[in-house]
């Protein structure tokens, strides 16, 4: 089906303001301190599924959500997604809480050239030459970042492998699971454990606590507790968008958007933030941003042959 002609700046404009929303998350988490990165999750699942159920009863969708619940493959593929979730979410929440905003910032760079990796790996895809060098230049980075920091990044690997066999999944519900939805149904698969998690944090469980003194919600005054309220609005608003945005414009240029929020994240992280970037990080960083370059480099004629093929489409 042929897009209207403004259906792509309003899709870059969604698309967008999700980059943006998900760029400007470690502000929004820096401000829940001294809640650990584990009650933060926590929460985050249970109020994203309060949210979630909200939106459904707003849009009369739990017809369709039902439908979805007596799939039992369907089922199956979002809870592998609840738990590719989970271990996003929290690497990501880890990661603002311990001071390592860059480093997940190297993720989401990492992530674009993953899922052209994952592609070749489980969906059979032909790479073409500067995808493949994308993939060479990235590895090498890690391997420079490994070599001068003498460990690996592995909340940067995290993010981005967590994040790319998530859009695998995606990719196998295909158009059958709308974002609502699919959401509500992870979120819903994730809130027994979440569960579990804050009554061990309230009992005094040092290790999920994180350093502080059993549950935080509630006891630092009403912003605090509003704000950790929010977490599933600052969940389900961005996810909302981006699938607004993507259905409106080409799966390509949405690729190329997702750089947005890293460069934000890095940007909050080394100037905002005032994380250390000694010289050998920034030869890290220059390499992968190389491979990011190339990604563009291989994208851009993809975009361009699209857009005069839906010309060419729209004359005959």
């Amino acid at each position: 089906m042929q897009r209207p002609r403004d259906s792509v700046p309003a899709g870059v404009a969604f698309s967008g303001g999700a980059y943006i929303l998900w760029g400007l998350l470690p502000l929004y988490l820096v401000l829940l301190a001294p809640a650990g990165p584990y009650e933060i999750v926590a929460w985050r699942v249970v109020f994203s599924l309060v949210f979630c159920a909200i939106l459904l009863a707003l849009v009369r969708g739990w017809r369709r959500t039902a439908a979805l619940l007596r799939d039992r493959r369907i089922v199956g593929w979002l809870a592998l997604g609840a738990a590719l979730l989970t271990v996003n979410w929290t690497a990501f929440v880890y990661a603002i809480a311990t001071g390592q905003v860059v480093e997940a910032s190297l993720g989401y760079f990492l992530n674009p050239i993953i899922t052209v990796l994952l592609g070749v790996l489980f969906l059979r895809e032909r790479l073409r030459p500067l995808q493949w060098a994308a993939i060479a230049v990235a590895a090498v980075a890690v391997g420079v970042l490994i070599a001068f920091h003498g460990a690996v990044p592995w909340i940067a690997l995290a993010l981005a492998f967590s994040f790319g066999f998530y859009g695998l999944v995606k990719n196998r519900t295909g158009g059958r699971v709308d974002a609502i939805s699919g959401l509500a149904i992870e979120t819903a698969i994730l809130v027994p454990l979440a569960v579990v998690v804050l009554v061990l944090i309230a009992a005094g469980n040092a290790l999920l606590a994180f350093g502080a003194p059993g549950l935080v919600f509630g006891t630092l005054g009403p912003w605090h507790a509003l704000l950790m309220s929010l977490l599933g609005v600052a969940t389900a608003v961005p996810l909302l968008l981006f699938a607004a945005g993507a259905r409106r414009m080409p799966l390509s240029l949405v690729g190329l958007m997702q750089f947005f929020a890293p460069i934000l994240q890095f940007v909050i992280g080394a100037w905002v933030l005032g994380e250390p970037m000694p010289f050998e990080r920034w030869i890290g960083f220059a390499i992968v941003w190389v491979a990011v370059v190339l990604v563009v480099a291989d994208a851009v004629p993809q975009i361009r042959a699209a857009q005069r093929r839906r010309v060419n489409r729209g004359r005959t």
